[in-house]
Order: structure tokens, then C-alpha cells, then sequence
């Protein structure tokens, strides 16, 4: 039972709660209405007065005209006909009239007065030397007609006639009829005599009412109330009117009216009540959800036991599958740790492969500087001992000559034999290209191959790593010559392209390549299996650097031989990446 009263409260303080936010969020929306409804008014208002001003200056301009002064004979009078009847048509007028003093009209446009304005309140107005203004409806056609008067004054000062303009109103109101808004225009009689809305012209608003009536005088459905400043009015009278419309009024002394406009005021409602039922639905969803937390909380804590215990199950079986995958990671790391070391062991062992290869030409090579150093040497002392001194002199730099050839050979060999480790970065291609040359010449000139290679006089920059690239060409050039061992033409060509990519190639005389697919696989080799002859892992080693440094090596047969080329990235085009 005290569950019931609890829910019957709750629900009491959501539609309370909802209906104030209604009534506030309503009042709101009326403020923003009322805005936009003043705005329209202030609008149309201008609108009208600025199109009846035109009219009203006319009638002052034309009133002192010189062809309306002294009408006295019919040449005249139709002079001043045809000027008026001008003046009429470019300006859209219904008339324009001009009258002596006791309203007998002299000239018009079309006469709609029937020849006398006696009876018209602006003439009346305009008699007593001041701008006459006034409305109603034509006799003849029921046209709705705005009139102005202007006097025209003799040269003593007396009022001599008047020059009447008379606008239609329908041409009017024609620019803004239709707007969305119902606006109408009521005279000091109380009619309403300009509308957007044609079914209200010609309403009465009786003395002391709010209201408007039918020109029948069959009162219509109407209320009146205020919610704060604003006042509301509830009407049946027309389908093209609102049910409901916040009702604001502007006086217009100017042209003896009062510009009043209905604004819908249905969207206000209807934000009002949107916003009425979000807080109703977010009360009630969450006043759902306290019931629903009250009602579960006992089968939670219920629940809660059975579930920290599993927990703590789950997290006992968490903690040794995280200890064995801990263990299998330091396990994959020791691999791949072992596996990197036996890389790199792999790579040198490839890089004193070579050097093995190229032993006897390096012998040659230093033996050759030794024995000439030592003519040179016995050659300086004979010289001296003849005094001769430039000619021992000229042994001497002979000597200096020789030695440094061999210490650059020297240098050359424990680069290429250490085990690099320093990063990649900017390379001098040429200068590569020049100590690979370098460290197989003995071996190429001992096999008798011909060495074509013109190296460029500037230095051509690559991405990589010096010594690793230096390896990579000695391999080629070693492997070149082992393949055109027993061939009559020996000859090797070393060719460097710079384009997006820098391309050295490498072609010889051989036989080519078996199988091209496979040159690059570990341990496939066309030589006789033995130490001497290799593993068939140069390519392989090779295919690997030159991969790291983001190139690509590829061979292929020619027409005279085989062809592998080196393709690598400029050292420019990596550092702007």
C-alpha cells in the first residue's frame, strides 16, 4: 500500500513539474511570437503609409502647377485634362481631379466624382488651406479608394480650389497580401477597411469591444484572454484565420488607422507542449529506473556473491595465462634475437667468403707495391751514391706513391671485413662503386676479365649503408667473374643511371642465368657443391641489404650474358619524405 501512495505522489509531482515547464516554455515562445508578430506589423505598417505618402506628395507637387491655373476656357481645361490623365496613368492612381473652391471640378483624369467634391471630407479638409486626407468606397464601382486633397492658394494667400489624388487601395495592399500573418488596417469608425485577409474587410469592431464583427452584424465565435503582457484571442471566423492568435495592435496617425495582426500561435503551443512532455518522459523514465534499481537491488547483492566468486576464479586463470604468455613472448624475443645474430654472422661470413675469393688477387696486389718499392729503394741509393739527388728524389716520391696505394688497399679490406653497424644515411654511390672495383681488380685482371666502368665527377648520393653496399657489388662482380671462367670473351660492364631511382647494373659475358626465378633463393648455386665454390648464399645476402635500404635487385639474361641491376632511392628524395 505505501508502494501505491509513493506512485500516486510521484506521479502528482511530474504532471506538476510538467505543467510549469509548459506555462514557462508557452510564455517564452509568446515573448519570441510577439517579437516576430510586432516586427511583421511595424512592416506592413511602413509598407502602406510609404506607398499612400507617394499619392500624398503627388497631390501637394501637382496643386501648384501652372497648366491647373486659370481654367476659364476649354483649351485650357483640356490641356489640363490631358496633363492630369498623365500623371494618373504613370502613377496608378484612380483619379487625379482639380476643383475651384466650391468643389465644381475643372480638370480630371476620369472623373470619378461625378463633376463635384464638395462632398469629399479631404476637399473639405484642403478648403481650409491644410493637406486633406480621407477613405471610403466608390459609389459607382465599390472600389475601396484613399483620397488626398492639396490646396491651391492665389498669389494673396486664399484658398483658389484644391488638386485631389485618389489612390486604390486594392493596388495598395496587392504587394503584401498573403503574407503568412493576418494583418488589417481598422479606421477610426471601427471598420476594417485595408486586410491581407479579404474575408475580414468591412468587420465591425463595436464601441467598447474587443472583438470584430461581420459586416452582417452575425456575431462570430470569439474570446479574448491575457497570459502576461500578451493577449490572446480564440475565433472561429475563418479557415484561412487561427483557431488561436496572439493579438497585437500599432496606431497609425498618419493615416487614421490602427494596424492590428493575429499570429498563429499553434507552433508556441506545440514547443510548449513538446517541451512539457520530455521532462514528464525523462521523470518517468527515471522514476522507472529508481523502481526498477529498488526492486533489482536485493537480486543484485544476491547475484553480486555468485559473481565474485567466479571473478575471482576468472581472475586466477587470467594470471597464469598471463604468466605463460609473458613466457612466450621472452621466448619469441630470445628467437628473434638469435635469429638477428645469426643474420648478421651469416653476412659477414658471406663478407670473408669473398675475401677469401679475392685473396690471391690482394696478395698480387701488395706483393706488386712491396717488390717495386724495393727497385725504388735500391735505385735511391745508387743515385746517391752517383750524387745524383733529383733522381733519388724522384724514387723516393715513387716510393710514397706505392706505399699509399697499399694502405688504401689495406683500408679498403678492413672496411669491407668488419661487421658494420653504423646507421643507414647518405652514401656516395661512385665511391661504393669504386671500392668494390678496387678489391676485385686483382681478381679480374688474374682471370683476364675486361673492366668497362667510367665512374661519374660528381658523387652520386644513396640511401644506405656504405660498407653493406660495397659488399652487395663485390658479390656481383665475384659472381660475374666466376661465371665467365672459361669463356673466350670476358668482359665485365659497370653502368650507373640516376633517374627517380638510381640504377647500377652489372653485365657480363657468361653463360646467363638457369633459372631466374631462383637465383635469389638461399643456397641455390649453379657451382660445384664445396667449400671452394660457394654456398649459394652471395644473392640471397645481397637480395637482404639491398631490401633493407628500400631498393630492389633483379637479374636477368641477355643476348651475351646475364644483367643484375641494383635499384635505390636518392638520399634527397628520403630526406624530404
Amino acid at each position: 500500500m505505501q508502494r501505491v501512495w509513493v506512485t500516486i505522489g510521484f506521479l502528482f509531482a511530474v504532471a506538476l513539474l510538467s505543467a510549469a515547464v509548459w506555462s514557462y516554455g508557452y510564455r517564452q515562445a509568446l515573448s519570441q511570437l510577439s517579437e516576430k508578430a510586432e516586427a511583421d506589423l511595424e512592416l506592413a505598417s511602413d509598407r502602406l503609409s510609404t506607398q499612400l505618402q507617394v499619392y500624398q506628395e503627388l497631390a501637394v507637387l501637382m496643386a501648384e502647377h501652372p497648366a491647373l491655373r486659370a481654367l476659364d476656357t476649354s483649351d485650357r481645361r483640356r490641356a489640363a485634362q490631358a496633363l492630369l490623365l498623365e500623371v494618373a496613368d504613370k502613377t496608378s492612381a484612380v483619379d487625379v481631379l482639380y476643383a475651384d473652391k466650391t468643389g465644381r471640378v475643372l480638370a480630371a483624369a476620369r472623373d470619378v466624382v461625378n463633376g463635384n467634391m464638395a462632398d469629399q471630407p479631404a476637399f473639405q479638409r484642403a478648403l481650409h488651406g491644410a493637406l486633406g486626407s480621407s477613405h471610403g468606397v466608390l459609389r459607382d464601382t465599390g472600389n475601396r479608394i484613399y483620397s488626398y486633397a492639396a490646396p491651391a492658394f492665389s498669389e494673396d494667400g486664399q484658398v483658389t480650389g484644391a488638386l485631389m489624388v485618389i489612390a486604390d487601395v486594392e493596388d495598395v495592399e496587392s504587394t503584401w497580401r498573403g503574407s503568412t500573418e493576418a494583418v488589417f488596417f481598422v479606421d477610426r469608425a471601427g471598420s476594417v477597411f485595408i486586410s491581407n485577409r479579404s474575408e475580414l474587410l468591412f468587420w465591425q469592431r463595436p464601441p467598447g469591444q474587443i472583438g470584430l464583427q461581420p459586416a452582417d452584424g452575425k456575431p462570430g465565435a470569439f474570446s479574448s484572454t491575457r497570459m502576461g503582457p500578451h493577449e490572446l484571442w480564440s475565433i472561429g471566423w475563418s479557415s484561412y484565420l487561427p483557431d488561436r492568435a496572439l493579438h497585437l495592435t500599432r496606431d497609425l496617425p498618419v493615416i487614421g488607422m490602427t494596424g492590428e495582426v493575429l499570429m498563429d500561435v499553434t507552433p508556441a503551443r506545440r514547443l510548449a507542449g513538446l517541451q512539457a512532455a520530455a521532462v514528464a518522459a525523462i521523470c518517468l523514465a527515471f522514476g522507472a529506473l529508481l523502481f526498477l534499481a529498488t526492486e533489482r537491488r536485493r537480486t543484485l547483492a544476491e547475484a553480486n556473491a555468485v559473481l565474485e566468486s567466479r571473478v575471482a576464479q576468472r581472475t586466477r586463470a587470467l594470471t597464469a595465462a598471463n604468466v605463460a604468455l609473458r613466457r612466450e613472448v621472452a621466448e619469441r624475443q630470445e628467437a628473434e634475437a638469435a635469429l638477428k645474430r645469426a643474420q648478421d654472422d651469416l653476412v659477414q661470413a658471406g663478407k670473408l667468403s669473398a675475401l677469401g675469393k679475392m685473396s690471391a688477387g690482394i696478395s698480387h696486389e701488395l706483393n706488386q707495391p712491396l717488390m717495386a718499392i724495393r727497385q725504388y729503394a735500391d735505385n735511391g741509393t745508387a743515385f746517391l751514391a752517383q750524387g745524383k739527388p733529383e733522381k733519388a728524389r724522384e724514387n723516393l716520391g715513387r716510393i710514397s706513391d706505392m706505399a699509399a696505394r697499399m694502405a688504401r688497399i689495406i683500408k679498403n679490406l678492413r672496411a669491407f671485413a668488419r661487421n658494420e653497424s653504423e646507421p643507414m644515411g647518405k652514401v656516395d654511390l661512385v665511391q661504393v662503386l669504386n671500392t668494390a672495383v678496387e678489391l676485385t681488380d686483382g681478381r679480374l685482371r688474374s682471370d683476364g676479365v675486361t673492366l668497362i666502368w667510367q665512374p661519374p665527377n660528381a658523387p652520386v648520393f644513396a640511401w644506405g649503408g656504405e660498407v653493406r653496399l660495397v659488399q652487395v657489388f663485390v658479390n656481383l662482380i665475384t659472381n660475374a667473374a666466376d661465371a665467365m671462367t672459361g669463356r673466350e670473351t670476358r668482359s665485365l660492364t659497370i653502368t650507373l643511371t640516376r633517374g627517380e631511382r638510381l640504377m647500377v647494373a652489372v653485365r657480363d659475358t657468361g653463360p646467363g642465368i638457369q633459372d631466374p626465378d631462383r637465383v635469389f633463393e638461399p643456397f641455390y648455386t649453379t657451382k660445384t657443391v664445396g667449400s671452394s665454390e660457394g654456398m649459394g648464399l652471395g644473392l640471397s645476402i645481397s637480395y637482404g641489404l639491398v631490401q633493407s635500404f628500400g631498393g630492389e635487385i633483379r637479374g636477368a639474361n641477355m643476348p651475351d650474358g646475364a644483367e643484375f641491376t641494383v635499384e635505390l632511392e636518392p638520399f634527397e628524395k628520403e630526406a624530404a619524405a
